[in-house]
């Protein structure tokens, strides 16, 4: 038997969350709340389907030739939350050959999820905010443990693709992008970092769960301040991918 952990939802064909094609595990549980999150029905812990690690590794295993080109992603919710659970995980994926990636806010202390990127291939961090006010607007915690988790990924040199939203009017922000990519340009861990325009496909959710959308006035970013945004990584030659 291997470790047991709750799981949301699964994605057998995945193409945005990692390289090449992927197997996607999204787990339940999550303490931050995201003003724009699209899966709030994640949140809650020890709900969903209980799953056992054994079980798991066994079902990806059985993809294994449409993977191939990627691997496996577990994601959330915020895995770092079940380390237990996703570390017997990723070492079995492991030692049957499958590439592993971790999509995490980093929002655990290191004390709990450095298992879990110890056994992970490369992680896809998600940045909320370097503004600890900003941060706590819009995920009702700071970024300290996210940035922790970006530390010990450039020490122990793991793989990290970065992940940040771009919401106009919080950090769709030519100040604060200028900030993080000079920030960024420390770090050697990071091979890329992908700017995710803020959208509304998630809203219904919300709606169906009875919650309070605070973005629901708030506009998708327009190609102009796309546009900022790509000349300001460039400015600082950071190597980036821009999801329009």
């Amino acid at each position: 038997m291997g470790k047991t952990g709750y799981v949301h939802s699964i994605e057998s064909f995945g193409t945005v969350d990692g390289p090449g094609v992927r197997y996607v595990l999204f787990l339940q549980g999550c303490g931050l709340r995201c003003l724009y999150c699209h899966n709030p029905d994640t949140w809650r812990p020890s709900c969903g389907k209980l799953m056992d690690s054994k079980q798991a590794a066994a079902d990806i295993l059985s993809y294994r030739n449409f993977i191939r080109t990627g691997g496996v992603t577990i994601s959330g919710g915020e895995p770092l939350l079940q380390p237990e659970f996703v570390t017997d995980l990723l070492e079995r994926c492991k030692k049957n050959g499958i590439h592993t990636a971790v999509d995490t806010a980093g929002s655990v202390p290191l004390s709990i999820s450095k298992t879990v990127i110890d056994a992970a291939d490369m992680l896809l961090l998600d940045i909320k905010s370097l503004d600890e006010k900003l941060c706590k607007r819009l995920t009702g915690q700071g970024p300290e443990n996210t940035l922790a988790t970006l530390d010990y990924c450039e020490k122990t040199k793991k793989r990290v693709w970065l992940r940040h939203v771009l919401v106009p009017g919080l950090t769709l922000n030519k100040a604060l992008l200028e900030e993080m990519a000079d920030y960024l340009q420390a770090y050697t861990c990071i091979e890329l970092t992908e700017l995710l325009p803020f959208h509304k496909m998630g809203e219904f959710k919300w709606e169906e769960l009875n919650m309070e959308y605070e973005l629901g006035n708030t506009p998708t970013p327009s190609k102009d301040e796309l546009q900022m945004v790509k000349q300001i990584f460039e400015n600082y030659s950071l190597p980036y991918l821009l999801k329009e």
